[in-house]
């Protein structure tokens, strides 16, 4: 089991949803990834690199509202800056993306 932790360290993580409105290829990246744009509504336009490529293609996910960590830090991926973590569930076939149950404006934060 994991430590608790307390629900002002649950405030500091900036989980938002967004839309993808971008999705290309990364030939660089060490594992089979895609590059993300996603629309975070008053938050801005954030990119990512993904490796859920083998469960996604770049046409699925255009569109797709995700869930993404906004407020880490910048952090470089071979040639890309990655400016979000996009949230996901590791399985055997692959990372399943979170995603919202119903449409919310694009910066929601969770709750």
């Amino acid at each position: 089991m994991s430590d608790t932790i307390s629900w002002s360290d649950f405030e500091k993580v900036m989980l938002c949803a967004g839309t993808v409105q971008r999705v290309e290829e990364f030939p660089e990246a060490r594992k089979p990834a895609w590059k993300l744009w996603v629309d975070f509504g008053p938050h801005g336009v954030r990119k990512t690199s993904a490796q859920v490529k083998h469960l996604y293609p770049a046409d699925e996910l255009v569109g797709r509202q995700i869930v993404g960590v906004i407020n880490f830090p910048p952090k470089q991926v071979g040639p890309f800056i990655s400016e979000f973590l996009l949230t996901g569930f590791h399985t055997d076939e692959g990372v399943v993306i979170t995603t919202v149950e119903r449409p919310v404006p694009n910066g929601t934060r969770m709750a």
